[in-house]
């Protein structure tokens, strides 16, 4: 009766919320091993690249005149969405950033003629990857508020782009960036290890306390519902072998972002962000290793960054994942030279 009644009082908590897909999780092994997995899911197909840039190259926030602008200091290899926008990434420090739907974002208004300068939604991952190589430095100067972050509709939609951030690092910290009513609001902790889309955060910590004290071999939520799913990650991520063995530990995360997956086929005509999971990656933040895979060409395969020249003035290079293009294993050598691609902005 008990896990009965905690099964009713979370499942009418999240069928109150509009929810959406998509799964983060943080695994810390022995040695430092940290590995951070995610998973995209929408309800069409949102054409990934991989992409790897190196140092130095001049950025700007398009958002119009008063565009916030950086240099990068650290090189990255990120999931690019329609070649517009950066969606995840790792850094050669080991930091990796994640943007995940959340529907309950609310951002600051935005003069394009005023005084504070913009940087488009698009590009906000890839600011965090170019300019911070731990977790503290990136909340020390973003909770400062040096830009505003400026939003606009998803390609090809009428639907207002909605998104909090999430940034792990090589010693297991991590933090969430979320704008509430116009306001940012920042989640400081290496514990914050799971992170789905709605409720916000907060509210996502209190939903997952509900289930601590029932056992995950007794009962998990199963739905694809984004409480749901922060359940199950937060129970299989602490349940998994503890080990420095990279091999065990990459197909363990993997493993758990498997299961927070979304079947292939399952859409929702009126919510296209609660729908089928299109790729998932994981990376290891010890190593420097990126691994990806998408469902409609089911092999997995990885990028080493620290085999790529990553200098001021090297080459970008991207591999095209195009046409349902295939790849397994150590794909450093499939890369080709490439201009970067150019952040949508205002």
């Amino acid at each position: 009766m008990k896990y009965f009644l905690y099964f009713i009082l979370v499942a009418s908590i999240c069928f109150q919320q509009k929810t959406v897909a998509c799964t983060r999780v943080v695994y810390k092994g022995p040695n430092g091993t940290v590995i951070t997995a995610r998973s995209m899911d929408w309800k069409d197909d949102i054409a990934a690249n991989i992409w790897v840039f190196p140092r130095g190259i001049a950025r700007s926030g398009e958002a119009g005149p008063q565009s916030f602008t950086w240099v990068s200091k650290y090189g990255s290899v990120i999931s690019s969405a329609w070649d517009i926008a950066t969606t995840d990434g790792l850094n050669e420090k080991g930091l990796v950033a994640n943007v995940l739907w959340l529907a309950e974002s609310s951002y600051p208004k935005f003069d394009p003629q005023g005084t504070k300068k913009g940087v488009a939604i698009s590009a906000w991952a890839q600011y965090v990857l170019d300019n911070f190589a731990t977790v503290s430095e990136a909340v020390a100067e973003l909770k400062n508020e040096p830009f505003v972050v400026v939003s606009d509709y998803v390609p090809g939609t009428t639907k207002f782009t909605t998104l909090h951030l999430s940034i792990s690092d090589a010693t297991g910290d991590n933090a969430i960036f979320e704008y509430i009513d116009g306001k940012l609001v920042i989640h400081h902790d290496p514990s914050y290890t799971v992170m789905t889309n709605s409720p916000v955060f907060d509210q996502q910590l209190a939903l997952n306390n509900y289930w601590q004290g029932i056992p995950g071999t007794v009962m998990l939520p199963g739905t694809n519902r984004a409480a749901d799913r922060f359940v199950r990650a937060s129970y299989y991520i602490n349940a998994i072998p503890q080990t420095e063995d990279t091999r065990i530990a990459v197909a363990s995360v993997f493993s758990v972002i498997r299961n927070c997956s979304v079947p292939f086929g399952i859409s929702s005509e009126t919510e296209p962000n609660i729908s089928s999971t299109r790729w998932r990656s994981v990376a290891d933040q010890k190593n420097k290793v990126y691994y990806f895979e998408t469902v409609l060409t089911p092999n997995t395969f990885w990028v080493d960054l620290t085999k790529f020249d990553l200098q001021e003035g090297a080459k970008t290079m991207m591999l095209n994942l195009k046409g349902h293009a295939t790849f397994s294993g150590l794909s450093n050598s499939f890369f080709k030279e490439a201009k970067p691609f150019k952040f949508m902005g205002i």
